[in-house]
């Protein structure tokens, strides 16, 4: 039995008034659902087996360029933030995994802190390895790369830094190594770009040829930034390629905030299935750019289609469909804690309304070339209140109701906020660590 940090006579208070709603709006769903073939109760026995990572960063306050501004409470080492992240587990039940990122997180112990995680109910998700920035005074410098420098050593440097991230998460119990590189060029002519993307994959294959064998390795491409002009690994083209030049082991991760604007994600999806190279996603929403918002904030439609393609692929068996789930946001001007959890729900809630697509009426209408009949096959599912279904699962999973209430009610952050004094700091700051 895992360790509750928030007393479940309270989260039981805050759920005994909500409870008989509950119940009805459950019935009339189910009863909703079953008028067209559906069945309630397998929609949440699919629901409670839907889970989503936490990335250890998440639980810090983010900011921006201009300023960071600080969360009282917020967690001041690697113990406090699996504490935020079993809170979030506890109450939405779909957060069973963190995933770290090396530096900012290295462990002293790595086995003391897997036996701390699993007495939380937590385990390890993907490593995450840092070579964007410098960490260590004296070291070489990744202010013009770092696994497509043009100086080797620079790059071996790169990936000693990668093959410590598998050597660490090999302790932790963690099984898929996630490389992002803020390799790329400001201005036309300062790199060349096909001898950089040919470093790219040969310190790749050099990560990749020390991964344990059960190990994946995700790819991680972005439009653009740090870089402005051209970053080495820019698309989901460049990612396929790449993730086949190294190997079976090896495919692309596709965060939804690394697009240019108006990009068709649940195609490049699609795309990647086909192609069987699809490993995994970072979950956020974006109005510009690489924006991190909560996850559903923006585009809640657009992550309902990108489900569509996913609950598809499961459904008609793709081989060796298992992509890892991750919510990837920098949470500015909220309480991180509740933004997970909305998050959380939020991509929970896409995966339940994929479920409830007619996909034999949507390839009826396909077969038909009838568009309007196919764009309301998905609208039904779409526009189907499945809150009832997802608080079902979580009550269930031993989760709350309203999870936000059950927080707030819980009094978690001021408890925090006097057993974790953070100095105020008034530096600018991008990402959390």
């Amino acid at each position: 039995m895992a360790r509750t940090l928030i007393d479940p006579a309270q989260v039981a208070a805050s759920d005994a008034s909500r409870r008989a709603a509950l119940d009805d709006d459950f019935a009339a769903l189910a009863a909703r659902l079953a008028r067209n073939g559906g069945d309630a109760e397998r929609l949440v026995a699919t629901i409670q087996r839907f889970a989503v990572a936490i990335p250890s960063w998440g639980v810090g306050t983010g900011g921006t360029r201009f300023g960071r501004f600080p969360q009282p409470g917020e967690p001041r080492d690697l113990m406090e933030k699996l504490e935020d992240c079993a809170v979030v587990q506890q109450l939405v039940r779909a957060t069973p995994t963190v995933s770290l990122h090396i530096p900012w997180d290295r462990p002293a112990d790595p086995a003391r802190v897997r036996r701390d995680a699993a007495e939380l109910g937590l385990a390890f998700d993907a490593m995450n390895s840092n070579t964007f920035e410098d960490h260590t005074p004296g070291q070489r410098s990744y202010k013009f790369g770092s696994l497509t420098h043009v100086d080797a050593a620079v790059r071996e440097q790169a990936v000693a830094a990668n093959v410590e991230c598998i050597e660490i998460g090999q302790r932790l119990g963690s099984k898929a190594l996630t490389v992002w590189i803020g390799d790329g060029g400001n201005f036309p002519g300062q790199l060349h770009l096909r001898r950089a993307f040919d470093r790219y994959v040969e310190s790749l294959r050099k990560i990749a040829a020390r991964l344990p064998s059960d190990w994946s390795m995700y790819l991680e491409h972005k439009l653009c930034e740090p870089a402005f002009y051209s970053t080495v690994n820019q698309d989901w083209g460049s990612s396929y390629v790449a993730a086949t030049a190294v190997g079976k082991q090896c495919s692309c991760l596709v965060d939804l905030g690394h697009h240019a604007p108006n990009v068709n994600i649940e195609l490049i999806v699609a795309r990647l299935i086909q192609l069987g190279k699809l490993g995994g996603f970072h979950f956020n929403d974006s109005k510009y750019g690489d924006d991190d918002l909560d996850a559903g904030s923006i585009k809640p439609f657009q992550l309902f289609l990108i489900f569509h393609e996913l609950v598809g692929a499961e459904v008609e068996g793709s081989a060796g469909f298992a992509p890892a789930y991750l919510l990837d946001q920098s949470h500015n001007v909220t309480d991180p804690i509740e933004s997970l959890m909305a998050s959380a729900i939020e991509v929970q809630r896409a995966w339940a309304k994929a479920w409830l697509v007619d996909r034999a009426r949507l390839a009826e209408c396909q077969e038909k070339n009838d568009a309007l009949g196919a764009l309301q096959a998905l609208k039904e599912a779409y526009e189907c209140d499945v809150r009832p279904l997802l608080a079902m699962a979580r009550t269930r999973s031993g989760g709350a109701i309203d999870p936000i209430a059950a927080y707030r009610a819980s009094g978690w952050r001021a408890q925090c906020a006097e057993r974790r004094p953070v100095p105020r700091r008034t530096t600018a700051g991008g990402i959390v660590g």
